[in-house]
């Protein structure tokens, strides 16, 4: 171990004269002179900067605009806190097509988790209501109902194909299901 004599001292004035604002003449920095310890903070650390780039992904249309629409959550246009029609029931259950290989084989590496189901049903409750009085929208996100007694606004928890579900109402049960096949962000990796 060191002692505290004359070479702690030299570290000392060597820890001086790199924190020090004088600049030599002869540096190799091009004359830049450097701010001194006193005003340093997070933006001085690493190289120096030579323009302030803005990434494009946040650059906003308007100047005035608070937030950007990819910042708005997809649905968010449907919630409407002042329409006092109440939410129907509702249950969402997630299908996968299973055959005896799945079963009892294993063969097809499939298990009970969501990533390996193909499909997302939705069943809807809505008591007194004719299957001509639904109007329905569903985007890959989110699931719109409207009927003149109910109103539902579903964030579905897994990203849809909405183009390749189909819906069919029950007017016996009074109950509407709605199947969307399921988008997996690893689809490109299943071998077909």
């Amino acid at each position: 171990m060191e002692c505290l004599g004359v070479s702690s001292a030299q570290n000392l004035q060597a820890l001086s004269a790199l924190l020090s604002t004088q600049q030599d003449g002869d540096d190799d920095d091009g004359g830049e002179t450097r701010p001194s310890h006193a005003r340093l903070g997070p933006g001085h650390i690493g190289a120096p900067k030579q323009d302030k780039e803005v990434s494009s992904a946040y650059i906003k249309k308007n100047s005035k605009d608070i937030w950007s629409e990819e910042e708005v959550a997809e649905g968010s246009q449907y919630d409407d806190l002042t329409d006092p029609r109440p939410q129907p029931e509702y249950e969402v259950i997630l299908k996968q097509s299973v055959g005896t290989e799945d079963l009892y084989l294993g063969l097809s590496g499939k298990d009970p988790s969501s990533m390996c189901c193909e499909a997302m049903l939705v069943k809807i409750k809505l008591p007194e209501t004719k299957a001509t009085d639904v109007a329905l929208d569903v985007k890959e996100t989110f699931l719109d109902l409207r009927t003149p007694k109910y109103k539902l606004g579903l964030h579905l928890p897994q990203p849809t194909h909405s183009a390749g579900g189909k819906a069919q109402f029950f007017s016996e049960r009074e109950e509407l299901e709605v199947t969307l096949p399921m988008k997996h962000s690893m689809d490109f990796l299943i071998m077909q």
